[in-house]
């Protein structure tokens, strides 16, 4: 029986997906082959040493220590797209929050006092101060055309919007699933220039900490607006507070409230709503479930953000599975030991992604003891794993 432990509370719709006669799947849940959570940090947690798998139940894994897992030949799933259409949807709340000044507006309201009469009056004379514009024929622009930033872009296109888009990374798969009208931007200073609103999707790693600072906020026209709800840390928050202040920026819309931010006239921070719907949890909890499950019964790999994608129905009476460094002639001590031991190799494949590689055998016969441990010695191998049931 495969053990599962829950470092947060997750969809039941998604934990359902394990089999319970082969899953046992809980909090409490000691000694698991994998581990499943959705924010719970894991950089400061002792990690099991019986660890296979760790799932998280959303598309960024900064939460998760990925370095020290991949050196031990663990791999880590995700699940991109699966929140993708609650962080659209936010996205374009606050593009029509910024266009109609609704923030300001709404605390306008708030505010009046007296007799509905003396509100009324009130009203025709304080509502000037917050006309705003509608998005037709504004220039979107969007940093990151993942699965989200794709939807981001396409949307913008049927709000009557312009849009251009930014990502050296984009994959073929991915073109193929962004609107032609899209422009693309040779280089994010290019986007910036161009843009009344810019919307960023993409992960908080070295190249797009600070993203938005104060170098770029001197590209940007005065009047636009940015929205982060990727991550934080994209943005520089000082420089775009100074910047607002001094009246060269509209608005700024986040998901990640801090001291800095929290008041600005000019500032909506929300509290983390970018995946909060019960929809996109049921998703993520689904999508990832179904992946552990994958990977620990049928050593399958997919959405995974340190290992190849490797799915390849099984054939024969064993599977060997090897997570080794990507240097030369693995796959042949591995095929060596094997053919040594008269054993038949029915199907073999192999796929690197980075410094890492995953060997997938299919064996006719079992697997013996010696030969396994004979495997697991080979220098640059960080994990082997047998499947014969």
């Amino acid at each position: 029986m495969f053990r599962v432990q829950t470092l947060n509370e997750i969809s039941a719709v998604g934990l359902v997906r394990f089999d319970r006669v082969r899953f046992l799947v809980g909090p409490d849940v000691s000694d698991p082959d994998a581990i499943m959570l959705r924010s719970f940090k894991m950089h400061d947690m002792v990690l099991p040493d019986t660890l296979k798998a760790v799932g998280r139940a959303g598309a960024g894994v900064n939460n998760i220590p990925v370095a020290a897992l991949s050196a031990r030949g663990i791999p880590v799933f995700n699940a991109p797209g699966a929140n993708a259409n609650a962080v659209k949807e936010l996205v374009v709340a606050g593009l029509l929050i910024a266009a109609r000044n609704l923030r300001g507006a709404w605390e306008f309201a708030e505010r009046l006092e007296g007799t509905d009469a003396e509100i009324s009056k009130a009203v025709e004379a304080g509502k000037k101060a917050y006309a705003g514009f509608e998005l037709p024929g504004r220039t979107l622009g969007v940093v990151g055309l993942g699965a989200i930033g794709r939807m981001v872009a396409n949307i913008g296109l049927l709000l009557g919007m312009k849009v251009v888009g930014f990502d050296p990374e984009l994959t073929v798969e991915g073109a193929w699933q962004l609107s032609a009208e899209v422009r693309k931007a040779g280089s994010i200073e290019e986007l910036l220039k161009q843009v009344d609103f810019v919307s960023f999707h993409v992960p908080l790693i070295d190249a797009t900490r600070h993203m938005i600072n104060a170098t770029r906020l001197q590209l940007m026209k005065p009047t636009a607006t940015i929205l982060n709800f990727a991550r934080d840390g994209i943005v520089d928050d000082g420089a775009v507070v100074a910047a607002l202040d001094a009246g060269r920026l509209h608005a700024y819309l986040c998901d990640f409230p801090s001291n800095r931010l929290k008041g600005h006239p000019k500032v909506l921070a929300l509290p983390h709503l970018g995946a909060s719907t019960k929809e996109a949890e049921d998703n993520c909890a689904i999508m990832v479930a179904d992946e552990l499950s994958d990977f620990l019964e049928r050593g399958n790999v997919r959405n995974s953000v340190n290992f190849p994608e490797v799915v390849v129905p099984r054939e024969g009476a064993c599977r060997l599975l090897v997570a080794n460094a990507n240097v030369p002639n693995m796959v042949g001590q591995i095929s060596t030991a094997v053919a040594q031991a008269g054993l038949n190799i029915h199907n073999l494949v192999n796929k690197s992604h980075g410094d890492l590689a995953y060997t997938l055998v299919d064996l006719d016969s079992m697997l013996p003891d010696t030969v396994y441990e004979q495997i697991a010695s080979i220098a640059g191998v960080m994990s082997v794993r047998r499947i014969t049931a």
